[in-house]
């Protein structure tokens, strides 16, 4: 640490390492636009051999990152910062987070937030008792419960876990690193995500089967754990690690890139990956599977293209309007600059921090501010 005293404490998953996680980047772009209005933030990250091996931005420029060793950690050598800091936020998924968020609660009298970056999930879990990362319990004693999906969530929170106040705070993209570059195309469609089981089934579905329909096209899928019983057809390339940096060239060599969504996901809709974010700001066209709330932010046809079966994703394909493809390009990316950065992300959350009325009030006023920020 180089400094005591903080605007803001994060307590996440990963800022060091994007290696099999969403999480690193969404942090990343939050931060960086919190670091540009103003902010000093400190982000404490549990040192962990998976991400201690892969870690792609361990010293990052626009916020101080400190590693601990355990959840009692926290209680001895951070509790300077965590307490004099103006907010602390834990994210979820933090290791020993029940244990973490009811430390950081006694030590800052339960004035904590937390931002889920997996709130459907995060649900599901506390629908079946699951509390790896989160009791029920605890959930009333925050100050406020940031989600990173949107829609009947918020309610959920409120009405049946007692939340404070729930508001959405979407994942956002940084534009300053996702951007067109200008590189000749080498893949017709092209994913990129970490292998999951209940995501399996569509990729399956959206891009696996039309690589086989379709032999004289390429394909690409970005990265980790995949099973080594997947069979790929020979038109799909494969690549295990992707790093944020090789992210832009990556979309920007395909001709559309695939969104699919865990079933969760879908099941709450209003939870936009970061991926959608980062893709459509490079300039490539999203085909994705169809959700509740999508549409709200890239209109169906003209920002993005909805597919339901390998059938819609072969006609795609096979579509070479180039006009009509880079027009869906501009279209979404265009959005994403106007309403979904890092910096327009970082001005809601100061937005809320600094309003804490009653949640509906607040939510109306964090609407009104994302249509003046847009």
């Amino acid at each position: 640490m180089t400094r005591t005293l903080y605007d803001i404490v994060f307590i996440g998953l990963s800022l060091s390492s994007s290696w099999g996680n969403g999480h690193a980047t969404t942090y990343r772009s939050l931060l960086r636009g919190l670091a540009a209005l103003g902010q000093s933030v400190l982000f404490l990250e549990r040192d962990v051999p998976w991400y201690r091996d892969n870690r792609d931005l361990p010293h990052p420029d626009f916020c101080d990152l400190v590693y601990y060793g355990a959840a009692s950690d926290l209680a001895t050598t951070f509790v300077g910062p965590i307490k004099a800091a103006d907010h602390v936020i834990i994210g979820s998924y933090v290791p020993d987070g029940v244990e973490v968020i009811d430390i950081v609660n006694r030590l800052r009298g339960g004035e904590t937030w937390f931002y889920d970056i997996d709130t459907p999930v995060t649900l599901a879990k506390l629908a079946r008792n699951d509390q790896e990362y989160l009791a029920p319990r605890q959930i009333p004693e925050l100050e406020g419960y940031f989600s990173f999906a949107g829609g009947p969530a918020l309610t959920t929170l409120e009405n049946r876990y007692g939340a404070k106040a729930a508001f959405p705070l979407y994942c956002a993209v940084d534009a300053d690193r996702y951007r067109p570059t200008g590189e000749r195309l080498a893949w017709d469609m092209g994913y990129l995500g970490t292998y999951s089981t209940d995501r399996q089934p569509a990729l399956e579905r959206l891009l696996i089967e039309p690589a086989r329909r379709l032999p004289h096209m390429r394909f690409v899928v970005a990265g980790p754990q995949y099973p080594t019983d997947i069979d790929w057809p020979d038109n799909v390339e494969r690549i295990d690690h992707l790093p944020p940096a090789n992210h832009p060239s990556f979309y920007s060599r395909q001709r559309f890139t695939l969104n699919v969504t865990r079933q969760d996901m879908v099941a709450n809709g209003h939870s936009p990956s970061v991926r959608l974010f980062e893709a459509a700001a490079c300039g490539t066209p999203v085909i994705s599977d169809r959700w509740d709330g999508l549409d709200d932010l890239f209109p169906n046809g003209r920002a993005i293209l909805l597919a339901d079966d390998s059938d819609d994703v072969v006609s795609l394909l096979l579509d070479r309007d180039e006009d009509w493809r880079l027009s869906i390009a501009d279209a979404a990316r265009s959005r994403v600059l106007a309403g979904h950065t890092g910096k327009k992300r970082a001005q809601e959350l100061l937005f809320v921090l600094g309003h804490e009325p009653a949640a509906s009030q607040a939510r109306s006023r964090l609407g009104s501010i994302q249509q003046f920020l847009a």
